[in-house]
């Protein structure tokens, strides 16, 4: 290996990409303009949505309680529901989202209580669905909050202190700080948006340095010149994976600011929603470094994929399906309670996923960041020893 011919490989390549205007728009505008747009009309869209389902009023029909006029009149003064005319078809209208929720209360359920006799109250919703669960939550609450108030009742009837039925309290104190609440929060979409963002940031550097060569007729002019193959497939990856950084660094920056504009100008919505919004700029610093073997791996399969096609639409019929490739493992850090373990940091792209949300949510677990950094910088070495041998091949290069 020459790194002086590997240095001349770099730069060329490198400055060829930059004069190209679909380059400057993958690597900077996306990344700068694209994804911070996206991420806070998506962010802000959320927070209104959220306070506004808050404040929503949600219909419910209450069957039957004409006989228990007390426990009726307390449930009409709720201010969040809405109380529509028993009917027959009351399933069918929650199924079809016509009403949230129905609540059943049975006969004689006032005299019951009275009475001490044993009531159950039904409530029928339409589980999963957001605004159903919802209404279910407040009518649960209300009638916990009633049968407390006549437990406490019948207990001031015998002169017995309310607190017999409750002899303790539970609360709950967070102890972590908002930077590490905030990071858990993220660390389940960033690594996706990470690693998804890297290997788009490669495609197309990828297939404009093989199949595009190709095309224009210059991989021969360079397989001519005095130049090694090593160096010159090391170059080509390096390249590609400098792009790929690029944009990655990048959208990881944009990140950072989109989150603080949004906590500066959306503070009042992040205090009604009680959601923290805080990102460690050290926690970003380390999923771009931890991203390095990473995008040297997707950059040297991306090579070796794109050197068999024979111009740039087979290119970009071969190395698409790649996304949908990444996209699986990636979407780990979306499972709630699949977490790193030691066999898990030795699968490709996974590991880096769980890696990269572990590390947001604060939590520095040095032994598996050194097992997934290994692993990662072995599969690198691997594809990028199998880029160099097929840059060997001019069977592969010229192929008909």
């Amino acid at each position: 290996m020459n790194l002086r011919d590997l240095g001349i490989v770099y730069r060329k390549e490198l400055r060829d990409l930059l004069r190209d205007r679909r380059t400057i728009i993958s690597m900077f505008v996306v990344p700068l303009v694209m994804m911070p747009l996206v991420s806070a009309s998506v962010g802000i869209v959320a927070l209104h949505q959220m306070r506004e389902v808050m404040q929503e009023t949600y219909p419910i029909m209450v069957l039957g309680g004409e006989d228990s006029p007390k426990t009726l009149t307390a449930l009409r003064q709720l201010d969040n529901l809405e109380f529509v005319a028993a009917a027959p078809d009351y399933k069918q209208q929650i199924a079809d989202k016509k009403i949230r929720a129905a609540v059943e209360i049975p006969p004689g359920f006032d005299a019951a209580l009275d009475n001490g006799a044993p009531a159950t109250i039904r409530i029928y919703d339409y589980e999963g669905e957001f605004k159903s669960e919802t209404a279910t939550r407040t009518l649960r609450d209300f009638f916990s909050d009633w049968r407390d108030q006549t437990v406490a009742a019948r207990l001031a009837q015998r002169n017995l202190p309310k607190d017999l039925t409750h002899p303790f309290e539970v609360e709950t104190d967070n102890v972590a700080p908002p930077e590490k609440v905030s990071g858990n929060l993220l660390g389940a979409l960033l690594p996706y948006i990470v690693l998804i963002t890297c290997l788009a940031g490669a495609i197309y550097p990828a297939i404009d340095l093989t199949a595009g060569e190709k095309e224009r007729g210059t991989m021969e002019t360079l397989l001519s010149s005095p130049v090694q193959r090593m160096d010159l497939a090391l170059g080509k990856c390096l390249t590609v994976m400098t792009v790929s950084m690029t944009t990655v660094g990048l959208s990881l920056a944009s990140s950072g600011v989109t989150l603080l504009l949004v906590k500066h100008f959306g503070a009042n919505l992040m205090r009604q929603s009680g959601l923290p919004l805080a990102v460690s700029p050290l926690a970003l610093l380390a999923v771009f470094a931890l991203m390095l073997p990473t995008a040297l791996f997707f950059s040297s399969a991306l090579l070796s994929i794109g050197l068999f096609a024979r111009n740039t639409k087979e290119a970009n019929s071969y190395l698409q399906p790649m996304m949908i490739v990444v996209i699986f493992p990636a979407m780990m850090s979306l499972l709630p309670g699949f977490e790193l373990n030691y066999v898990r940091a030795l699968i490709p792209v996974v590991n880096a996923s769980l890696l990269c949300k572990e590390v947001l949510s604060g939590a520095y677990h040095w032994n598996y960041i050194a097992l997934v950094f290994g692993s990662s910088c072995a599969y690198a070495a691997v594809a990028l020893t199998a880029a160099v041998a097929l840059f060997k091949r001019e069977s592969v290069i010229f192929r008909a």
